[in-house]
């Protein structure tokens, strides 16, 4: 485990205690850790597993349906 001095400013200290109480985190610490998980779920691109891109492999390779429009899709759907 790393261990960092962080300086804040008075808005972020209140949006961490914020944070720490909304979601019962232990202290101020964990309310950062939370932080920065939500940022690297929502921002970062996650690395796909191998067996996704395996199973993603052999979707493309199954044949498809060719429809010029919602109609005719749904004429091929109803058969």
């Amino acid at each position: 485990m790393v261990q960092a001095i962080v300086n804040l400013g008075d808005t972020e200290d209140r949006v961490l205690t914020i944070i720490k109480g909304k979601f019962g985190l232990k202290n101020k610490s964990d309310a950062m850790n939370f932080v920065i998980n939500k940022f690297e779920e929502e921002l970062l691109e996650p690395e796909l597993r191998p067996e996704y891109v395996k199973k993603i492999r052999k979707i493309e390779k199954e044949k498809s349906i060719k429809f010029d429009s919602i109609e005719d899709l749904r004429k091929i759907l109803e058969k």
